[in-house]
């Protein structure tokens, strides 16, 4: 399909996040241990500085509270600016399913294009209106800039296989830096370069790199082509396991 016939199907978004709502951090908690926690609140605290010019609450004892215990659970770290525009920090813990985490390739994921001038940038914002209208049933959402550069999905990172090669788009200000996006690029051989959506779609594979869920292998995208799982999604995937297994 071209791009002018997938550009026909989506509407073009221009709201913004709420920045009064706050920003957040998901974590995956095993055994009691929040994962990644210390680039979780680098990157939260670089957020709460920029938007709100106030130093970040100190979480790391409330997010070890909330953890305690946790057999395998998703952690949401919220911090938004209360009534005297001071930052103030909730948590909210809540079980998931082994099956959640690393999902098994029958339940890869199937994306739906939204077109976000200058995408939503590098804040995880609690703001998500805009992206949860754009999900439907079991699509994620795959945000596209107007010049038609692939950035990012509504709850993960992207990165395409091309002849074994694998790319992701650029931390460039637009999207959102992803801890384990950061940790992909740290333990296998990632190119970071722009990526438009033609260029998706001619890829070999497509996986998504996110907190909880690690890798998820993309299967299709609304009114476009289908990909299969292939070699290169399954190595990373384990790359990443072991890593979290080794070094929570």
């Amino acid at each position: 399909m071209s791009d002018a016939m997938a550009r026909s199907r989506m509407s073009v978004q221009r709201s913004r996040p709420d920045p009064a709502r706050g920003v957040f951090e998901t974590l995956l908690v095993r055994d009691g241990r929040a994962l990644e926690l210390e680039a979780h609140v680098a990157r939260l605290g670089s957020s709460v500085e920029k938007l709100y010019g106030a130093s970040p609450p100190e979480v790391r004892d409330l997010v070890a509270d909330a953890a305690r215990g946790v057999e395998l659970g998703r952690l949401r770290l919220a911090v938004a600016p209360n009534g005297n525009g001071e930052p103030h920090a909730e948590i909210r813990v809540a079980p998931v399913g082994e099956s959640l985490v690393f999902p098994p390739f029958a339940r890869a994921v199937r994306l739906s294009r939204l077109d976000v001038h200058g995408g939503l940038g590098a804040h995880k914002w609690a703001d998500r209106t805009l992206l949860e209208e754009a999900e439907t049933g079991d699509s994620v959402a795959l945000i596209v800039d107007g010049d038609g550069s692939v950035l990012e999905a509504s709850r993960a990172n992207v990165f395409v296989v091309e002849d074994g090669a694998i790319v992701t788009p650029p931390a460039d200000g637009r999207i959102l830096p992803g801890v384990t996006r950061a940790r992909l690029l740290e333990i296998v051989p990632v190119r970071e370069q722009p990526i438009s959506f033609a260029r998706l779609l001619a890829a070999d594979e497509v996986f998504l790199s996110g907190s909880v869920r690690g890798v998820e292998p993309v299967w299709g995208i609304e009114g476009g082509r289908a990909w299969h799982v292939g070699t290169v999604t399954p190595l990373v995937a384990d790359e990443l396991r072991r890593r979290w297994e080794m070094h929570p």
